[in-house]
């Protein structure tokens, strides 16, 4: 009698890994569209917007913000542990600075906001990314450096440490460089860089790339 055995063959392929995705718009439309966008895609998980938890990206939908979306954004990131990302109408230059300190690490226009592109911001904004509009980024680096000439020589002044290995990664991050060619341009492994921006994070309390670059101009680093 001969026993039974099992199988070596390999197995059906694994699962691909899903990202849990919540859209938040007051407009049941822009809902519609925006699942219609990504649940063609097998890595979007699509949740509930009133789901929320570590690992979950909030995808906010809006034409404009008020201090009420702001705070909203606020208690989502920081207390609950989610990832942002923000399609947006119209931005003005007060409120940058004020949505990258919030935690949104990825933010798209409306006008942009193709599958594809959606897409895109989702995986950044899950992976700790950030993904901003080249616009949107000098005039984020425009307005830090005024804030940051506005502070020069006041007592007082916050500093916040930076090593120069950490300076050279963050000015290519600004530059809107992706791991890969961080680490090329450095001579780095990826996985170095990958830990001196999981070190540097996590040692200044930062939520993403796009608040490392905001704090690191603040600051005046680059």
């Amino acid at each position: 009698m001969h026993s039974a055995t099992r199988s070596t063959q390999p197995g059906p392929a694994d699962p691909v890994e899903r990202i849990r995705v919540g859209v938040h718009t007051k407009d049941p439309i822009s809902r519609e569209g925006v699942h219609s966008q990504l649940r063609r895609y097998p890595e979007i998980d699509l949740r509930d917007e009133n789901e929320t938890g570590p690992g979950m990206v909030l995808l906010l939908v809006e034409d404009s913000l008020d201090e009420s979306v702001l705070t909203r954004l606020r208690r989502l990131v920081r207390s609950e542990g989610a990832r942002a990302a923000l399609v947006v109408g119209a931005l003005r230059e007060a409120e940058l600075l004020d949505v990258i300190e919030c935690g949104v690490g990825a933010i798209v226009w409306r006008h942009e906001a193709t599958a594809a592109r959606l897409l895109q911001a989702v995986h950044a904004a899950a992976r700790g990314d950030g993904d901003l509009p080249s616009d949107l980024l000098g005039r984020l680096i425009t307005q830090v450096g005024s804030l940051h000439r506005s502070a020069a020589g006041r007592p007082g002044a916050p500093v916040s440490g930076l090593t120069p290995r950490e300076v050279d990664v963050l000015r290519l991050v600004a530059e809107g460089f992706d791991t890969g060619e961080i680490a090329k341009k450095l001579s780095y492994s990826e996985r170095t860089v990958k830990n001196v921006m999981h070190g540097m994070t996590t040692r200044l309390h930062l939520r993403n790339r796009a608040h490392a670059v905001a704090q690191a101009l603040r600051e005046g680093y680059i």
